[in-house]
């Protein structure tokens, strides 16, 4: 009995042993087994939104609206040289002939605008002259003479050419008639009476002055200038942008 019971006791040792072994090894088994593969080129990375700042809105724009943003503006030296232009003026100021060319010249050198100032040459098929009838000879010439400097007058020209006008004298020539009309109320002030308006229709060669990058101080002296010379017209015209 003693020893039946023995048996059994060292049966039941030995079953559990055999048992325990086998669930290791059946663990071990199990964990050798290879996982399936991860089928790497099937993976694929989200699309994140990157953040990046954004400017404050007004109030009474809505987040979600789109926000303008100016392009920026390429500073060219073309770009600053017309900008500089835009801040002077140029003008035009004409047209002169005989006494009123010898004035505004005169008056455009206290200016002393240098290689600013340029002249223009332009013809008029015609145009009006204050001028003394012609005189019955070279005697009565000189005397007339003679009366125009003591009355201040220092700019005539005698017409020297055969024919209607022989010993005539030229006062001024003037592109209108308004320009003529206003010298000539000039010399009755000087008491000047014999002078008279006609036509001339012939070619006459006129000035016309050219200023460029007039500044404001000189542009107001032109305009004042301008206004001592009567029928002359004074004008901006573009600046052309040569640097």
């Amino acid at each position: 009995m003693r020893t039946l019971f023995w048996i059994l006791l060292l049966g039941n040792v030995i079953f559990f042993a055999v048992m325990q072994w086998g669930g290791l090894m059946a663990g071990d088994e199990q964990a050798a087994q290879p996982q399936p593969p991860l089928n790497a080129e099937k993976i694929r990375l989200a699309d994140m939104p990157q953040s990046a700042p954004v400017a404050a809105l007004p109030a009474s724009v809505p987040a979600s609206a789109p926000v303008a943003v100016p392009a920026p503006v390429e500073v060219t030296p073309a770009l600053r040289a017309s900008t500089k232009l835009d801040m002077l003026a140029c003008m035009e100021w004409g047209e002169f002939s005989g006494a009123d060319l010898k004035r505004a010249t005169a008056a455009l050198g206290a200016l002393r605008l240098g290689d600013r100032l340029n002249q223009r040459q332009v013809e008029q098929s015609i145009g009006y002259w204050v001028y003394i009838p012609p005189l019955k000879d070279k005697a009565a010439v000189a005397q007339k003479i003679a009366q125009l400097k003591a009355r201040g007058i220092e700019e005539y020209f005698v017409v020297p050419d055969a024919g209607p006008w022989l010993h005539a004298i030229s006062l001024g020539v003037f592109k209108t008639q308004e320009a003529a009309q206003s010298f000539l109320e000039g010399l009755r002030a000087k008491d000047v009476r014999s002078a008279q308006i006609g036509e001339r229709a012939s070619k006459l060669k006129m000035t016309v002055f050219v200023l460029n990058g007039l500044d404001g101080t000189a542009e107001a002296k032109l305009t004042a200038m301008q206004k001592d010379f009567s029928g002359s017209e004074l004008k901006k015209v573009p600046c052309a942008l040569t640097r």
